[in-house]
């Protein structure tokens, strides 16, 4: 290189190209697009499509984006060469503004073309539904529109299950409770105060009533409040 000349650079040619080329027409109106993320950068086009019911989705196959790839090209040369080509990285954005809607509704289009037959769409609602998780096939509709026999009835029994547990552990509770009230009121045999529910009284150190039962004598296990008889064994309880 001849001395105190500036370097050439010269654009590459898969750049030319891209730049001469009027990018890819999108003449037909893009469809299924009410329920989609987008998840592209300057390097390249990618979609998520999401279930209107469920939320879960599937995501397109990754479409790499020249212009933006020459534009990152063209930061790194500016970089190397001592930012001398600054301006011809602005460049390859102000194009890659110019036809990037073309190529972004292409690749759109594209990840529809891709994606939608994983999708059904609700004849009654409208939504978008996946045809894994959230179809009635049998009845061309959504499950919340029309919801699958089976799946409802495993559900009401799953929920009645759930409220019969819950209201089992509340009455045993309150009969725990309460049999715990009579303990904590009991008096103690020898002096006549409360035991406060202790194995011994507070004021003179008897042993309470409730000490003989508080575990099993045969089988160790802890006895039931107010019970006479191990629920364990079935031996009965002293005093």
């Amino acid at each position: 290189m001849p001395r105190g000349r500036s370097p050439v650079f010269r654009w590459p040619l898969s750049f030319r190209v891209e730049f001469l080329s009027p990018g890819p027409q999108v003449t037909n109106a893009i469809e299924f697009t009410g329920n989609y993320e987008d998840l592209s950068t300057d390097m390249g086009f990618q979609f998520k499509f999401l279930c209107e019911r469920c939320q879960n989705g599937y995501m397109s196959t990754f479409q790499s984006n020249k212009l933006g790839m020459a534009g990152g090209f063209l930061r790194s040369a500016s970089g190397f060469l001592g930012g001398g080509l600054g301006r011809g990285a602005d460049s390859a954005y102000e194009v890659q503004r110019a036809v990037g809607g073309r190529q972004h509704d292409a690749a759109l289009q594209k990840a529809v073309k891709e994606v939608k037959p994983l999708f059904k769409q609700c004849r009654n609602c409208g939504n978008w539904i996946c045809g894994e998780v959230c179809w009635n096939a049998n009845a061309a509709m959504c499950k919340e529109c029309a919801p699958v026999a089976e799946e409802v009835e495993t559900r009401v029994r799953a929920q009645f299950v759930e409220t019969q547990v819950n209201n089992d552990n509340f009455l045993e509770e309150n009969i725990r409770m309460s049999e715990k009230g009579k303990e904590v009121a009991a008096k103690c045999s020898n002096c006549g105060e409360r035991t406060l529910g202790k194995k011994f009284c507070p004021s003179c150190g008897t042993p309470a009533a409730t000490a003989s039962r508080a575990f099993c004598g045969e089988c160790g296990a802890k006895a039931t409040p107010g019970s006479k008889f191990c629920g364990e064994c079935g031996a009965k309880y002293a005093g």
